[in-house]
């Protein structure tokens, strides 16, 4: 945890998000230096499924604070917004399949057709949190093309977590019976039925503001559970107790994502130790050196281009478009939650998974730079200008 915190002090002095440095004191901590000798000194065998346990439970609380902060107001009617989302995906959804094709001839998965969807999935990905991290650091938060990216990254996470949901129910890989699966659906229904019941426990002006916590903490681990025994992965059950979750006070969700983040990320440092020890990039020679190249290509063009193409459609000119893409690019932690479910999955060797990570860090590094090359001028967001922004502009005022 010492390690990850200076790294990522380190990553921020080099106007990288913090993240950056995080991953990476995960890695140097792995097999990657000396062999695996010092992640065997400082983390033995035996205490390894402990760790494991408490980076369950940082990723559960991320990904709640995750649900949470989905903007319900914005994602709705938006067209610009959608725009932007559908594009910035499904364009990284047909090269990520096409890379899966053309990479399963070389892996040979046990499972093709969930190999195949799988990195489509991975290369779709955008990390809110990063991004509205990136954005903050830039001033741009409260700027026009701060709020479509925003609004368009939080559609892109709810796309690329329920087709996520798709190919864990086509792998599988618990055993979990036909019935329980069936039970997703009741589940999510019952979840918001509840929705009066958790507004009584959470809002009651009456209750410490200690009981809120309480009831978030073990709502978003036992929801994680249920979807673990459904057969699929708990970070959907935390994930969706978050976007269900009422939002009557507006300061009371910020509080309650606030302490969400806080304790997930305590515990994420201990994630990233988790996730390093299996990337080992010492064995990767010239042709893990060519598959990530083409790793890289498929993901940065996918996710960029199909930025820049959403917002041209939505109406912005050739600079914003550019800075679109640049925002769309960043994966960050989101991409290594995704890439661990995927080695848990069995879709993923060690050496894929590891040329995975690399790819997550670097999109996610190049964003800063990219976005200072292609930045437009910063305009303040306002209501009107979101109106007009966050609707298909008429053609005559798409100017370059």
């Amino acid at each position: 945890m010492v390690l990850a915190r200076l790294c990522g002090a380190l990553a921020m002095r080099l106007a990288q998000p913090a993240v950056v440095g995080e991953i990476v004191a995960g890695i140097l901590l792995g097999p990657t230096l000396l062999h695996g000798a010092l992640a065997k000194t400082l983390i033995p065998t035996e205490v390894r499924p402990a760790l494991g346990a408490l980076a369950s439970i940082g990723v559960a609380l991320f990904m709640f604070a995750v649900g949470l902060e989905v903007d319900h107001g914005r994602t709705g009617g938006m067209r610009a917004a959608v725009s932007v989302a559908l594009s910035a995906t499904a364009l990284p959804l047909l090269l990520g399949g096409g890379l899966g094709l053309l990479l399963a001839g070389r892996y040979h998965p046990r499972q093709p057709m969930g190999f195949v969807l799988f990195l489509a999935v991975a290369l779709s990905v955008t990390a809110f949190p990063v991004l509205a991290r990136i954005l903050t650091d830039h001033a741009m938060q409260h700027t026009r093309l701060g709020t479509l990216a925003l609004a368009a990254a939080s559609i892109a996470d709810v796309v690329a977590w329920s087709l996520l949901i798709l190919v864990v129910t086509v792998v599988n890989p618990s055993g979990a019976s036909p019935w329980r699966l069936l039970l997703l659906a009741p589940y999510a229904a019952v979840l918001v039925a509840a929705r009066p019941l958790l507004r009584r426990l959470l809002w009651n002006s009456l209750r410490p503001h200690r009981d809120r916590f309480v009831v978030v903490f073990v709502g978003a681990l036992a929801s994680g559970a249920i979807t673990e025994f459904l057969g699929q992965h708990f970070i959907f059950g935390a994930f969706v107790f978050g976007l269900l979750l009422p939002r009557d006070d507006p300061e009371g969700c910020a509080e309650i994502a606030r302490f969400a983040k806080r304790t997930g990320g305590l515990l994420l440092p201990v994630y990233f130790v988790v996730a390093g020890l299996q990337v080992d990039l010492s064995s990767i020679g010239g042709s893990g050196a060519g598959v990530l190249a083409l790793i890289l290509v498929a993901a940065v063009s996918g996710k960029i281009g199909g930025g820049f193409l959403g917002a041209r459609l939505a109406g912005l000119g050739n600079r914003q478009a550019w800075g679109m893409g640049a925002l769309m690019n960043t994966r960050g932690l989101t991409e290594l939650i995704i890439l661990t479910t995927g080695r848990q999955l069995g879709l993923l060797d060690g050496e894929l998974y590891s040329l995975m990570v690399v790819m997550a860090v670097v999109t996610t590094a190049m964003t800063g730079p990219l976005l200072s090359l292609t930045r437009p001028i910063d305009i303040p967001s306002s209501p009107a200008a979101d109106a007009d922004l966050l609707a298909v502009e008429p053609k005559s005022t798409r100017t370059g």
